[in-house]
């Protein structure tokens, strides 16, 4: 059998850890089943992470790093600044309903780390860089169409991620189209008035929350 090197097989324990999962949630998670996944020696996985919680971290960063680059490709260039943070929003939303078992799994992992010592760097790292994206997002945004910003980018990041993590626990919880869509139009416009805008006629497209 042709050797792999660990920077090959990095990526491909990430994916079977994934979707181990996503399939069967955090629990069933153990070295020993992911590298079955994979159909590997269990050795590798230890290897190639050192711990499990080295492969969790991993397994994070990868879900986080996924969907930074949906919602940067989201960004429009040319739209208003309303526009842009709801077309922001929308995206990110639509990350929910398309892949809801990835945010399932990101949640999970995001409450065992709260428990978890080595695993506190990866959560923290996680909401560093949502924020950190968003914040930089909004501020393009503002820079670009010449909007001075009532609060700190900063701010405005972190209060819609908020919302944002608690409307994906209810979807996650108790499906209700109608009123994710309404608490998503709720928080827009909530992220817009802080920054200083209005959100007037722009709304969140509604075929992303409610399903036809």
């Amino acid at each position: 059998m042709a050797h792999v090197s660990a920077a090959e097989r990095r990526p491909q324990l990430i994916k079977a850890a994934i979707d181990l999962m996503a399939r069967e949630g955090v629990a069933a998670g153990s070295t020993r089943a992911i590298a079955a996944e994979l159909g590997v020696a269990q050795a590798t996985v230890h290897y190639t992470f050192g711990t499990k919680e080295g492969l969790y971290r991993a397994v994070m960063e990868q879900l986080t790093d996924e969907l930074v680059t949906q919602v940067k490709r989201a960004a429009p260039g040319d739209a208003g600044f309303e526009e842009t943070l709801t077309t922001l929003a929308a995206a990110l939303w639509r990350t929910v309903r398309e892949q809801p078992s990835s945010h399932h799994l990101l949640t999970e992992l995001i409450l065992l780390s709260l428990r978890t010592p080595a695993l506190r760097g990866a959560v923290e790292s996680h909401y560093r860089n949502i924020i950190g994206v968003t914040a930089d997002l909004v501020t393009e945004a503002a820079a670009r169409t010449g909007r001075e910003l009532a609060s700190p980018a900063d701010t405005i990041a972190r209060f819609f991620m908020a919302g944002f993590d608690g409307l994906v626990t209810q979807h996650l919880s108790i499906l209700d189209e109608e009123a994710e869509y309404s608490c998503l139009q709720a928080l827009v416009a909530s992220v817009v008035a802080l920054a200083g805008g209005r959100l007037d006629l722009i709304a969140v497209p509604r075929d992303l929350v409610v399903a036809d």
